[in-house]
């Protein structure tokens, strides 16, 4: 048994759900969620039951097996992100941190300067808005994995190394710093 699946998902005012046939080939179920914010498509696998009883979404196993628990909990989740992002949104900060790092955006583009010999640029998905503050980035969305893996993808451009600390970071991010060579000659 699942303890997250059992649990009911409040639907909030102003937020629909259209729960839609099984698709046969793909084996899974859409559920459109749509909210003041936009709208999120959910897929759920068939072995998941999906129930609206008037604001309150239950989740229940078609049949019993470990598999179809495990898939259970994660529909679940999958649902309650949804309307969670349709309402409140989903945002990743990332902090820049070196002398001449820099971010900017141009349009839709993401400009970034990391000591490269080039800037960087990242064009923004469709749901996914950047914004910068003096060094640190938001990526904003509907979508908690898109705006997630597109947090990750701009932390991957310069992770932070440890010695110095440069490069991007998420906020609060602890980097285990090294000592280096002068730390190093000292001790002996």
């Amino acid at each position: 048994m699942s303890r997250i699946g059992k649990k009911q998902i409040n639907i909030p005012k102003g937020v629909t759900t259209q729960i839609n046939e099984i698709d046969r080939e793909k084996g899974t179920r859409e559920i459109l969620i749509t909210g003041p914010k936009g709208t999120n498509h959910v897929f759920i696998p068939q072995e998941i039951n999906v129930a609206v009883e008037g604001d309150i979404l239950t989740c229940s196993p078609a049949i019993a097996s470990n598999k179809v628990s495990a898939l259970w909990g994660l529909s679940r989740a999958l649902l309650a992100g949804a309307i969670v992002g349709v309402t409140q949104g989903f945002v990743k900060k990332l902090e820049i941190e070196g002398i001449g790092y820099r971010a900017n955006i141009e349009g839709t583009t993401l400009v970034l300067s990391l000591g490269f010999s080039h800037p960087v640029r990242l064009e923004s998905p469709k749901g996914i808005v950047f914004s910068t503050e003096k060094n640190s980035i938001l990526v904003s969305g509907i979508d908690k994995q898109m705006v997630g893996q597109m947090a990750a993808q701009i932390r991957s451009l310069k992770k932070p190394e440890p010695y110095k600390g440069k490069g991007i970071r998420y906020a609060g991010e602890v980097v285990r710093r090294k000592a280096g060579k002068k730390a190093a000659v000292a001790a002996k």
